[in-house]
């Protein structure tokens, strides 16, 4: 990414037990804050989820998402290597 878009991790709450779910994550980009990122373990190890809501049809909309993959790679490896720190 960009300088002038430097992203860091402000926030990592992990979660303890056996759930998918590892951590709740929240990031700061450009002075905006982003809350509710998670990592989450799946078949082909851990990834990273954006945040999301649930629609009044009960399906799961992300409200947070990267415009390319790229992008998605570059924020999933550097979440995920504060988490393992």
């Amino acid at each position: 990414m960009e300088k002038d878009q430097a992203v860091e991790v402000s926030r990592i709450h992990k979660v303890d037990g056996d759930s998918k779910l590892k951590a709740f994550v929240d990031i700061s980009l450009c002075g905006i804050v982003v809350k509710g990122l998670r990592i989450v373990s799946g078949k082909n190890g851990l990834f990273l989820g954006m945040p999301r809501h649930q629609g009044k049809d009960g399906k799961w909309y992300d409200t947070v998402y990267p415009l390319t993959p790229e992008t998605k790679q570059e924020l999933q490896q550097l979440v995920l290597a504060a988490y393992q720190e």
